[in-house]
C-alpha cells in the first residue's frame, strides 16, 4: 500500500471541488503503512476485469476521463466515495449472515482473533502496519474475550480461511508455478 484517499486534515468541505472532499489523496501515517499485501487469486481476477472496464471507459472518453491511475474508479475516472463501497459490503454480511459491522471492525477483528489464535505480536504488528509491537499489544490484547463472545460466526470464518503451516508451504510451491498473461488486461504494457 502506498496511497490513499481520505479527506485532508484542517481543510473545509469548500476548499475543494463538489463530491470531493473525502476523495484526496493523502500521506499514510507511518513508515510502517507502506506495505504490499498478499491477495487472493479471486481478487486478483476482479482487479484485472476492473481494469478492462477501465481501459473501455478510457478509450471511449479521449476528453472527458480523469485519469488518476485509480483501477476501481467511476466511468469518468474520479475516486468512489466510501458509501459507493459501503453498500456492497453491508450487502455482502447480510447474505452471508454476518453480524453489521463497520468495515473497520474487521481490521480490529482480524488482530485479535490472530492474537487470541497465539500468533506471534510482532508478526501480527507488522500485519497490522503498527509501528511498535506495544500497539497492537496495548489496543487488541485485552478485547480478545470481547471478540470470542461477540462474534462467534467471525472466528469460525477466520479459522477457515487462515492457512495452517502445510496449506503455507503447499501455496508457496504453487505460486512459484503461477504465470499469469496480463497483456489482454494491459494492453499499452507490451
Amino acid at each position: 500500500m502506498e496511497r490513499q484517499l481520505g479527506r485532508v486534515h484542517n481543510t473545509a468541505k469548500e476548499d475543494f471541488a463538489p463530491k470531493t472532499f473525502t476523495k484526496q489523496e493523502v500521506g499514510l501515517k507511518t513508515k510502517s503503512s507502506y506495505k504490499e499485501i498478499p491477495i487472493p487469486d479471486y481478487v486478483f481476477e476482479a482487479i484485472l476485469k476492473e481494469r478492462q472496464v477501465y481501459e473501455k471507459n478510457r478509450n471511449r472518453r479521449k476528453r472527458g476521463l480523469q485519469d488518476l491511475g485509480y483501477i476501481c474508479c467511476s466511468t469518468l475516472g474520479r475516486a468512489r466515495s466510501k458509501g459507493f463501497h459501503c453498500r456492497y459490503y453491508k450487502q455482502l454480511l447480510a447474505e452471508n449472515g454476518l453480524p453489521d459491522i463497520r468495515w473497520h471492525d474487521l481490521r480490529s477483528t482480524y488482530c485479535t482473533l490472530l492474537l487470541k489464535e497465539s500468533f506471534n505480536p510482532k508478526a501480527v504488528s507488522k500485519l497490522m502496519g503498527h509501528a511498535k509491537e506495544i500497539i497492537t499489544m496495548d489496543v487488541y490484547a485485552d478485547n480478545r474475550g470481547i471478540i470470542a463472545d461477540g462474534v462467534p460466526e467471525i472466528e469460525e470464518y477466520m479459522k477457515e480461511v487462515l492457512p495452517n503451516s502445510e496449506e503455507t508451504e503447499i501455496f508457496k510451491k504453487e505460486l512459484v508455478e503461477i504465470v499469469v498473461d496480463v497483456t489482454e488486461f494491459l494492453p499499452d504494457a507490451v
